[in-house]
């Protein structure tokens, strides 16, 4: 993996899109924008709560970010992960080794908890995680609703670098 640059973040927005009709990983039901992500791209530190992208033949194939964890200094050692695969990739053992880069990294980016939001439904994702030792923290009920179904929100969590 390696930070993202802004020539990656349409990619990165084109990966994040091919995800909104499944229903799996993302609360927004249509398409985002390169220019409406622009702000979230620029509000990663590299270095501390970077975007990284994972090229395969020279395109972006998967992208993870770190974020800060609700904004207060109490949390500066909480950080959220997402990782988002391109379709043509998904289901290739991908996640699992971008998880455990990304699990690598965390001393350096100064992370001693990581939490993920989790469509509790994405059972691929909590195997995922689960498989990392991340555990269920918290389940928000019928928080979310897409198409006239409502869907159930898990939040998982680990600690690491104790």
């Amino acid at each position: 993996m390696q930070p993202a640059t802004d020539r990656d973040l349409p990619r990165i927005v084109d990966i994040y899109n091919s995800t909104v009709p499944t229903r799996l990983a993302t609360a927004d039901t249509e398409p985002v924008s390169v220019e409406s992500k622009r702000a979230w791209f620029d509000n990663h530190v590299p270095g501390k709560r970077p975007i990284m992208v994972e090229r395969i033949d020279g395109e972006v194939a998967a992208w993870v970010s770190f974020e800060s964890f609700y904004g207060r200094p109490a949390y500066a050692r909480t950080a959220e992960i997402s990782i988002y695969i391109a379709p043509e990739y998904r289901r290739q053992g991908l996640g699992r080794r971008l998880l455990k880069e990304s699990l690598d990294m965390t001393p350096e980016l100064g992370i001693r908890t990581v939490v993920a939001y989790i469509f509790s439904h994405n059972e691929g994702s909590m195997r995922l995680f689960g498989s990392f030792g991340f555990v269920t923290w918290g389940k928000l009920p019928d928080i979310a609703e897409m198409d006239g179904k409502r869907y159930s929100l898990s939040i998982l969590g680990k600690h690491v670098n104790p």
